[in-house]
């Protein structure tokens, strides 16, 4: 077992394929950090890989929600507050990984497009720790938090897809009003 992991994502609802991401990780490392991209608007960036990811209608809810989404989450499923730590990542900006994430810590990635072996070269070439936790085909990958959007905004069935501590605070934030307002 590894000392420091890291994974990352945008975390744009969390749902129930980022809980088994998020633990597989865990199960990995004493600590966890868990990087949010797109923490804002200034340190977002579109990438030809996955122009989508950028868009403000990908990025409905704040860093500060999605912080509080992740540690919930992940409390919910029985880690310690102690053994993990949420930042912001700003993924598309290379330069600041090191503001954010200790040098030491280990990459966890998973694959399922070119976005993912673009995110793997990446920090490959920068000299970082990468282990591969699994590489899939897009079918394989489940489910897709813009779907879980889609279907909040759309006032269908969605509270299946999510774990409990994510339904109650979109249900709390009023989150599938705001995709409504935002016309996601």
């Amino acid at each position: 077992m590894i000392d420091t992991g890291f994974i990352h994502g945008r975390f744009q609802v969390v749902h129930l394929d980022h809980v088994v991401y998020l633990l597989a990780g865990k199960e990995r490392c004493r600590h966890l950090i868990v990087g949010i991209t797109n923490p804002d608007p200034v340190l977002t960036a579109e990438d030809s890989a996955d122009p989508d990811r950028s868009l403000p209608g990908s990025n409905p809810l704040t860093y500060f929600e999605r912080y509080v989404m992740v540690r919930d989450v992940l409390r919910e499923a029985g880690i310690d507050l102690e053994s993990f730590s949420i930042v912001p990542f700003p993924i598309n900006f290379p330069r600041l990984y090191s503001c954010y994430v200790p040098a030491e810590a280990t990459f966890f990635v998973t694959i399922y497009d070119e976005w993912g072996r673009r995110k793997q070269a990446r920090f490959q070439e920068l000299g970082l720790r990468v282990e591969l936790l699994w590489e899939r085909t897009p079918g394989e990958k489940g489910i897709s938090a813009a779907d879980v959007r889609a279907r909040m905004a759309q006032g269908a069935d969605w509270e299946h897809l999510v774990p409990g501590a994510t339904a109650r605070l979109m249900k709390a934030w009023n989150i599938p009003g705001r995709l409504r307002r935002l016309g996601s």
